[in-house]
């Protein structure tokens, strides 16, 4: 399966947060997922955007 490096610009509890991540699609509900593998189900991630790594 091809995947694509993407950036995930988000905010974890408020906190503006970037991480790099390799996705299929690039969409939100798949960066979403990306994300709460490295983080705690009591963190909150809001604002997320997703963009391909340059």
């Amino acid at each position: 399966m091809e995947t694509t490096k993407y950036v995930i610009k988000y905010k974890l509890d408020g906190e503006r947060r970037f991480e790099f991540a390799q996705l299929q699609t690039g969409s939100e509900e798949e960066a979403r997922a990306a994300l709460e593998k490295i983080h705690t189900s009591d963190e909150v991630i809001s604002q997320i955007k997703v963009s391909k790594a340059l």
